[in-house]
């Protein structure tokens, strides 16, 4: 039956590739339906279980993360890096990656799935070790409230048969119980540089628990130092931002729990060497400039990104776009402070008046304001003098993304 469902899937697969839809997931719908029961057959083989990382904020870049941690320590790793993060999008994964005769060669799996995913995941397929970040609001008219968020991966830390990773510092994740847990954490001196969801609307934060952390961020400046177990270790990080710094010892924990006996100054080598996920800091050459294109989706994002990117020496772009992908509700910008940006150059998006009177109430000097995309990178671009930053949301990343393709990477 089960190489049935393979045959059935890829044949879906190559039908869906030639009407040039290459990323859908319409092949894994149809073998969900014919087979519920197919990933837990496929992934529940593996040597090393299936790890899911889960969260409001930064899971591509730790998923992306953690599967090349694993892969520097020698092993075969799956991850869904198709884009999907439903059920049939893993599915639709293994189908590019099995073979019609049933043989998955691989080690571990690695899954980004959003938090209620993960949950609908826990209910068809085992979960050996889960990697829980955060708890934002984020896209609320699509999720609800941050409480049923935090239930959502209370749920899956109940579901997970070895061990949670848990973020100390979050309030909501801290204290989640499962039966094996393990943290990640931050020293005293920046723990101030994180705010929870409760510090950005203003209200007392509650102490999360301050339990002993199996890898810490102890210090960020031009190099990230690291402490796993009792050891020190310093690297300086391909991927960007404060945010990226913290989910990398989340990374280092999970890596460390799974495979106690790797070696720790060969895993911060191993860290120091990976770049950024699809949209999330990339940087290209667009007109003899110099632009980053950094993802913001909630407040929390967009305040981490502020204070990783704003400086005198680049020219700021803002991309507001509202699409179900994005979250239908902007009204989040309003709990963001943009008091250290001294000027923008350019607003856009489908939310762009939105986002340039929200500039406006923090006296925040703004240039054009131009809702196309295009134009707007035309007009961004046009002067090469100054290394530009665009922070975009989701749907409106994959656009710029669109517009300047084919253009380098660097």
């Amino acid at each position: 039956m089960k190489k049935t469902s393979i045959i059935l899937g890829k044949t879906v697969q190559k039908l869906t590739r030639l009407r040039g839809n290459g990323g859908s997931a319409l092949p894994g719908l149809v073998v969900e339906r014919r087979d519920p029961h197919f990933v837990r057959d496929i992934l529940g083989k593996l040597p090393y279980g299936v790890v899911v990382v889960s969260g409001t904020n930064g899971k591509t870049t730790t998923t992306k993360m953690v599967a090349e941690l694993f892969e520097a320590q020698g092993l075969k790793v799956f991850t869904n890096n198709t884009g999907s993060n439903f059920v049939r999008g893993v599915i639709s994964a293994i189908l590019k990656n099995i073979k019609i005769s049933g043989k998955f060669d691989y080690d571990i799996a690695v899954l980004e799935l959003d938090e209620a995913h993960a949950v609908k995941y826990s209910e068809v397929a085992p979960i050996d070790y889960a990697l829980l970040l955060n708890v934002q609001r984020d896209q609320l008219d699509r999720f609800g409230e941050i409480d049923h968020t935090a239930d959502c991966l209370k749920k899956v830390a109940k579901a997970t048969k070895k061990a949670v990773i848990l973020n100390r510092e979050d309030p909501r994740i801290g204290k989640i119980e499962a039966k094996s847990t393990v943290y990640f954490g931050l020293s005293d001196e920046l723990i101030g540089e994180f705010p929870s969801d409760d510090d950005l609307l203003t209200k007392h934060r509650e102490k999360a628990s301050r339990k002993p952390a199996l890898a810490t961020l102890e210090k960020l400046g031009k190099e990230a130092t690291f402490t796993i177990g009792k050891e020190e270790y310093t690297a300086s990080l391909n991927v960007k931002g404060i945010y990226n710094a913290y989910n990398a010892a989340g990374a280092l924990a999970l890596v460390k729990t799974v495979l106690p006996d790797s070696d720790n100054a060969r895993l911060i080598e191993s860290l120091a060497k990976i770049k950024s996920a699809f949209g999330r800091g990339e940087t290209f050459m667009i007109n003899g400039a110099e632009v980053e294109l950094l993802l913001v989706k909630n407040p929390s994002a967009f305040q981490l990104s502020l204070a990783s990117f704003v400086d005198d020496e680049h020219e700021y772009m803002i991309a507001i776009n509202d699409a179900i992908a994005d979250g239908r509700d902007v009204s989040w910008l309003w709990n963001v402070n943009f008091k250290g940006l001294k000027h923008v150059k350019v607003v856009s998006g489908v939310r762009a008046t939105d986002m340039a009177l929200r500039l406006k109430y923090d006296e925040i000097e703004t240039g054009a304001v131009v809702e196309d995309l295009k134009a707007a990178i035309e007009r961004f671009t046009k002067n090469g003098e100054k290394p530009k930053r665009i922070f975009a949301t989701y749907t409106a990343m994959l656009e710029i993304r669109k517009i300047i393709s084919g253009k380098s990477i660097l």
